[in-house]
């Protein structure tokens, strides 16, 4: 059969009957089901915003120092006679504990000169009485002669007027009376040097008393003793060796207080201040009264240490603030005190506080009250509400306080109000949100601030 007569027979009939069923079909199908625009919610996780109590803390870092130290450094040079067996590095001497003691000859014999020359100058003084008491009673002899000679003389001065005697004889009765006359004035002039003789010896007795006390103290310093409790942290002394005044023996750490000097960032430990003033504005950091401040804040320290997996803690307290910034960091020690740093053995398994331990010191003050919500909520100045009606509302905040993973805000949220967490992106404001609920987050967040 031929191909044209194929086409027109058998292909073009089967091809119309198709075409006629497809027809059939669609002119009785149902028309497409339509589906009307609706918003869709975006799944947010949230929590509820609740008034809870935090402590705000602070943690810094700081090395163990003693709180006193001292320095034995000797006040009179002399030899070596005596060093304490237990001055030895690492050694605790209790206090009044002898450390070295100089040989004492020299200073006795210095004792001894010092009462010998007392002694002469006494006698001097003594001599000084004795000779007043013989130059007054010569006086008085002297003066009785000087009489004498007088009357002598107004004897020659009236024979001689009467012719009776010559010239040669009445100038010898003058001169008698001159002579006798030097005499008693000689007397008197001693006499009158008494009083500044006897004074200069009271002076050099004042002199040689002094030079014996000085000489009695020198002799109580050639000891040296331990003013408190000490660790010896360092000895360069030994048995005959001569030791000049101002030369350092020893130095010894005081173990009844230890201190660490906690570098914090002005900011932090300003926030800190401000916390434990119950959100007072100001805050006076004159140095003159920053240290009254801080006792008068009450604030709380713990001073920690990290053994491996252990933590050992020992109470302390604020004592007060360093001498100024530091310039590298900006930033300002915080001097914290632990008493009997050396007795709290606590369970047994607690070392001493040593000087030169790395440790951290937590700085808190009283717990306040507030909205606490997780940090990460906050997103630069703002917090994200889902409103009654489950819409997306944004709340400018400023936080009180930031601590960790936590932050407290003021009155701009009420208590109750759901926070999100995980906004939609984009963020519009007004958007249907489809809530998921936190329970676990907030009290697991506090938990780790407790611990921390």
């Amino acid at each position: 059969m031929k191909t044209g007569l194929k086409l027109a027979l058998i292909t073009l009939p089967i091809a119309l009957i198709g075409a006629a069923i497809l027809a059939y079909v669609i002119s009785n199908k149902a028309p497409p089901e339509r589906i009307e625009l609706a918003e869709r919610a975006s799944a947010v996780r949230v929590v509820a915003a609740e008034t809870r109590q935090i402590a705000p803390t602070l943690v810094g870092f700081g090395v163990v120092a003693p709180a006193r130290t001292f320095q034995a450094i000797a006040e009179v040079g002399g030899t070596v006679d005596y060093v304490n067996p237990a001055l030895r590095d690492g050694q605790i001497l209790p206090a009044g504990s002898v450390l070295l003691r100089l040989s004492p000859t020299d200073f006795n014999l210095a004792i001894a000169q010092a009462n010998a020359n007392i002694r002469a100058a006494e006698a001097r003084l003594a001599e000084l009485d004795i000779s007043e008491a013989n130059q007054r009673a010569a006086l008085e002899i002297e003066r009785e002669a000087l009489a004498v000679k007088a009357a002598d003389l107004a004897r020659a001065d009236k024979l001689f007027t009467a012719g009776t005697i010559t010239q040669t004889a009445r100038d010898a009765a003058r001169s008698a009376h001159l002579a006798q006359r030097q005499k008693v004035q000689g007397i008197d002039g001693t006499l009158a040097l008494l009083p500044t003789q006897r004074a200069v010896q009271t002076e050099q007795i004042a002199l040689y008393r002094t030079n014996l006390a000085t000489a009695q103290r020198n002799l109580v310093r050639s000891e040296m003793t331990v003013p408190f409790i000490a660790r010896v942290a360092t000895h360069s002394v030994e048995v005959g060796q001569f030791l000049k005044a101002g030369q350092a023996a020893a130095t010894l750490d005081g173990v009844d207080q230890a201190e660490v000097v906690v570098q914090v960032s002005m900011d932090s430990f300003r926030t800190l201040v401000r916390s434990g003033q119950r959100g007072t504005a100001t805050l006076p950091l004159d140095p003159s009264r920053m240290t009254e401040t801080l006792h008068e804040l009450g604030l709380n320290a713990l001073v920690r240490l990290r053994l491996g997996d252990e933590v050992v803690t020992w109470p302390a307290q604020v004592d007060r603030i360093s001498d100024g910034i530091d310039p590298k960091t900006g930033t300002v020690g915080v001097v914290v005190q632990v008493n009997n740093a050396y007795g709290q053995s606590g369970n047994g398994n607690r070392p001493p506080l040593t000087k030169g331990m790395f440790v951290d010191v937590v700085l808190s003050s009283e717990p306040v009250s507030g909205i606490v919500v997780p940090r990460s909520a906050l997103r630069d100045g703002q917090i994200f509400l889902a409103e009654a009606d489950n819409r997306l509302r944004i709340v400018p905040v400023t936080p009180q306080l930031v601590q960790g993973a936590i932050a407290m805000l003021g009155d701009e949220i009420g208590e109750g109000s759901q926070i999100v967490l995980s906004p939609p992106n984009p963020v519009i404001e007004g958007a249907l949100l489809d809530l998921h609920p936190d329970t676990e987050l907030m009290n697991r967040l506090m938990v780790e601030d407790a611990a921390q």
